[in-house]
């Protein structure tokens, strides 16, 4: 579903991201680790848009989407989520599903004068699912809340539900797990395995949970220096001598 292939990212002489090549299969939840500077979130930022590589090349769907703006990877289903989760604060929850999204009639001046019904309708339906979405993540006692209001794994299931609003079919998690108490964090597993195993959602997850990688992420990649060090099941990668090293900072020889 996804390739990287040779990518780089330079900002003056130094390289965030250096010739990383990796796949995402369809149908799998891949996890994404390593150490804190090693090029997770700018190789996410690559892939969803937000920035252009120097060199290198993503084919998303079999097709090359290297200079596609993030809006276009958007609407092919390519979706992200961020650490921080990025709610409109001021409105409710319902609100913040609702204008997910893309194309709906109200947008146009026109269709608000003349096309009324229509704009209506797709309003209704807009909110239908967003209901539906809501049932989902078990968060309909707080839909007229506002988003700003909400705990950090709220936060979180709220933006899982906003990937939801979309017609994602490939969808980045940056650490969802980050700021979310044990108890939401179960919930927001058995929600991610849910989506991929019954509903066909593929996932990338970035985390430094462990425990969460191993239990939702076949295969796992882990990333150290901005290039991918090792892939494989959670097991073997988390006892490579390379990947504790990139951890540790340290030979495992010398740790012992």
């Amino acid at each position: 579903m996804l390739e990287v292939e040779n990518l780089v990212m330079e900002y003056g002489g130094f390289r965030a991201v250096d010739r990383c090549t990796l796949t995402a299969e369809e149908g799998h939840i891949t996890g994404l680790i390593g150490p804190n500077g090693a090029g997770k979130t700018t190789l996410f930022n690559l892939i969803a848009g937000a920035i252009e590589p120097t060199s290198g090349r993503i084919r998303y769907m079999g097709e090359d989407i290297t200079h596609l703006s993030a809006d276009k990877r958007f609407h092919k289903g390519l979706v992200r989520t961020f650490q921080i989760p990025h709610e409109f604060h001021r409105l409710t929850v319902l609100e913040n599903l609702m204008m997910v999204p893309g194309h709906q009639a109200g947008e146009s001046l026109f269709a608000n004068w003349f096309a009324w019904g229509k704009v209506a309708g797709d309003e209704r339906e807009t909110e239908r699912r967003a209901w539906e979405t809501l049932e989902f993540l078990e968060l309909t006692h707080v839909a007229d809340e506002r988003a700003g209001n909400l705990s950090g794994g709220q936060k979180k299931l709220l933006e899982l539900g906003r990937t939801m609003m979309t017609d994602a079919r490939l969808v980045l998690l940056d650490e969802p797990a980050a700021g979310v108490n044990r108890t939401l964090l179960r919930k927001l597993e058995e929600k991610i395995a849910i989506l991929n195993k019954e509903r066909g959602y593929t996932f990338i997850l970035i985390e430094h949970d462990m425990e969460m990688i191993e239990k939702l992420c076949h295969p796992v990649i882990c990333m150290a220096e901005g290039t991918v060090l090792i892939e494989g099941d959670f097991q073997t990668v988390r006892s490579d001598p390379r990947v504790l090293e990139a951890y540790l900072g340290e030979t495992v020889g010398d740790a012992a």
